[in-house]
This record gives structure tokens, C-alpha cells and sequence, in this order.
């Protein structure tokens, strides 16, 4: 069986300095009690590998608006115009990776292989310092692949052993972030005894402790 924490005790292994993997799409599929718990500690100086920043009042939208986060990997920032003013002023490093190659390279990293191949970005300046091959006359950049100390995703139920499972959209980047982080942690809506085989997205082999929303 899994440990199940308290939102506290999830965030008591988010040290100054971690690197977090969050899972979501904006608003969809977002732990969002670990986020806030965080917001609140004030955790600092962390490498913030996610999709998006949201909006600035929003989930990982507040750790950008605190200023806990000097590094950023991510696939838009658009929505969070504080975001863009800090990387403008120089405040805040981000990295911006198309989504599929984001996507890609962390699952790289679960699954234990050196980067990626991809097309995506020849000619522009996602190209820029990295290294490329020719491959049947065809130009790829080199992408190595993402991880992290611990990955803070979200589930709609989770049974004792970890295993997951999705409601539509909201496994998202969940899923790959799962495979390639130090330590996860679950935020689930219902926690069961066993989720049917047949129903299972996260094996919970890569799953190490459980949040649930009815106990915070």
C-alpha cells in the first residue's frame, strides 16, 4: 500500500532549490492543493518543468506572481502576463519547448533513453546551440531528455496501491510526468480499494504518495 499524506507532508519534501514537475493544462487536471501549499511555504529558487503558468491568481500562476521560481521549462506562457514581464526584465530563465517535443522529452526521461529526434524547429531559433544530424536527407534536432526531483500531478481516483485513473482530459501531461521524477506525488479526488486493470493510466509502481482532497 501507498503512503497517504497531508498536504503539509507532501510539501515537506519540496526542498529550496527542487526541481517540480506540475502536472495540467491550464485549469484541467492541476493538484492544486499542493500548488497552493506551496505558494504558501514560500518555497524558493525551484526549476518549474509545466505546460503552461496559468493565470497569475491561479495554481502554478501564484508561484510565478511570488517569485519562486527561477527557472522555467515550459510550452506557452500567454496566459500569464507576469510571466512574460519577468522574463522581459530578466528576472526569471524560462526555457520554451513546442509542445510535442516537451511532451516527448520527458517521456524520454521514464523511459530511460538519451533525447529525442525531431524536425520541430528547424530553421527557427529553437535550433539555436543545439546539436542537429541528417538522418535519409532529413535535418533533426537533438533534444535531451526532462526530469525531475519530484513531480506533484493530479488524478481523479487513485486506489491503496497508487494506480490512476483519468476522467477526459485531465490525465494530460500527468501521465508522462509520472515516469520521469525522483519522487511523485498523487492529488486525487476518491481513493478506492482497487481500480479495475482495465481502468488503470498510472501504473502506481511509479506512484509514492497519495493526497486526497477530502482530507484537506
Amino acid at each position: 500500500m501507498k503512503q497517504v499524506l497531508s498536504t503539509k507532508e507532501a510539501i515537506d519534501l519540496v526542498r529550496d532549490g527542487a526541481s517540480v514537475m506540475v502536472g495540467g493544462f491550464l485549469n484541467c487536471g492541476v493538484p492544486d492543493k499542493l500548488i497552493d501549499e506551496l505558494s504558501d511555504r514560500k518555497i524558493s529558487n525551484l526549476t518549474m518543468i509545466c505546460n503552461d503558468t496559468s493565470y497569475p491568481n491561479t495554481d502554478k500562476g501564484k508561484l510565478i506572481v511570488n517569485k519562486q521560481v527561477k527557472k522555467l521549462v515550459t510550452t506557452h506562457i500567454g496566459t500569464n502576463p507576469e510571466t512574460g514581464r519577468q522574463m522581459n526584465s530578466g528576472e526569471l530563465d524560462i526555457e520554451l519547448v513546442p509542445m510535442g517535443t516537451f511532451v516527448e522529452r520527458i517521456r524520454a526521461k521514464g523511459a530511460g533513453l538519451g533525447g529525442i529526434l525531431t524536425q520541430t524547429g528547424i530553421g527557427t531559433i529553437i535550433e539555436e546551440n543545439k546539436e542537429t544530424m541528417t538522418i535519409d536527407d532529413k535535418k533533426f534536432i537533438f533534444e535531451k531528455p526532462i526530469g525531475a526531483d519530484i513531480a506533484l500531478i493530479y488524478g481523479t481516483k487513485v486506489d491503496k496501491f497508487g494506480n490512476v485513473s483519468y476522467y477526459g482530459t485531465t490525465r494530460n501531461c500527468n501521465t508522462v510526468m509520472a515516469t520521469a521524477a525522483d519522487t511523485v506525488v498523487v492529488q486525487a479526488d476518491e481513493m478506492v480499494d482497487c481500480i479495475d486493470p482495465n481502468d488503470v493510466i498510472i501504473p502506481g509502481v511509479f506512484v509514492d504518495y497519495i493526497v486526497l482532497n477530502e482530507d484537506n
